[in-house]
């Protein structure tokens, strides 16, 4: 089974308005509430690709509740840990330009990690993990290294989403995939890549650190797929960007999908780019026609 966990998910609202002006009255055209959190993004577009997985993390309150019947709604099997606090909202306003308000989220005790670690205890090498995202309030701040430890003591394979911070504590435990933006790899190292060479070379250092693979996304540029031996790049698809919320975990999840379908790194990084790029020309999460039809577009070539 695949498990996606999500230590502080949240409700996106998504504003639409002609026009916003700071300081004054904004009326939106429409709006949208989506089960947000980058685990649970992952979680959908699986679901979307027909790959059946386990949501799990922290959630409280009616806010919480939405979501449980989002992913109710969606056939996705949960295993959430409740919490007495209300799971946070965030803020989407699309308008000339795209404006984002998060909220922090609620507490997680010491009780509670356990809880979460006790799950992934009962896990064997045949599962998958993925964590992603911001992490939870409280002792949830240590939860990414002691997740990927125990994943690694248990010989679980695992991926990684997140910010510096979370990422670099879990890179000695062997994650199967870390998959920044390449402005996450460059506020990691704090610098700016002038070339592909430059990205590569700083993916290799995370390599040497126990990442088994890498994938940088570069927007428009396509992604390069990394590992100890082998380096490919993916050129993006045409199409118009209308939505850049979930992109990253979509192709999170089109790596899973090539992974479970046992293809090699060429093919891998034609599906998580696929359903990166699907997202991205998409409103909501892609849905599967939408992937499987810039497949064929996209052209991969092997650099090393």
């Amino acid at each position: 089974m695949i498990y996606t966990i999500t230590l502080n998910p949240s409700i996106d609202y998504v504003m639409f308005t002609q026009q916003m002006t700071v300081g004054e009255l904004n009326r939106t055209t429409r709006t949208e509430k989506y089960a947000g959190g980058k685990g649970i993004n992952v979680s959908r577009l699986l679901k979307t690709l027909e790959i059946d997985s386990t949501a799990t993390g922290y959630i409280g309150g009616f806010t919480g509740r939405f979501i449980l019947d989002e992913l109710e709604k969606y056939d996705i099997k949960s295993q959430f840990i409740t919490l007495d606090r209300d799971t946070r909202i965030n803020v989407k306003i699309k308008s000339e330009n795209e404006t984002e308000i998060n909220a922090s989220g609620p507490i997680v005790n010491e009780s509670q990690c356990k809880q979460l670690l006790d799950q992934i205890n009962v896990l064997t090498p045949n599962d998958l993990v993925v964590v992603s995202g911001s992490s939870a309030k409280g002792h949830g701040k240590t939860l990414y290294k002691e997740i990927a430890k125990l994943c690694n003591e248990k010989q679980i394979p695992f991926i990684i989403d997140a910010e510096k911070e979370l990422a670099t504590q879990t890179f000695e435990y062997k994650p199967l995939l870390y998959k920044p933006n390449i402005h996450e790899l460059e506020a990691m190292f704090d610098t700016t890549f002038a070339s592909d060479e430059d990205i590569i070379s700083h993916a290799r250092k995370i390599i040497d650190q126990g990442v088994q693979t890498v994938i940088v996304s570069m927007g428009g540029d396509g992604a390069l797929l990394i590992t100890d031996n082998e380096v490919y790049k993916a050129l993006s698809p045409k199409g118009e960007v209308i939505n850049t919320v979930g992109a990253g975990d979509s192709t999170v999840a089109g790596f899973i999908y090539a992974r479970e379908h046992q293809y090699n790194h060429l093919k891998t990084l034609k599906y998580a780019v696929a359903s990166g790029s699907a997202t991205a020309f998409s409103s909501d999460l892609a849905q599967k026609d939408e992937v499987l039809k810039l497949i064929n577009e996209i052209k991969v070539q092997k650099l090393s």
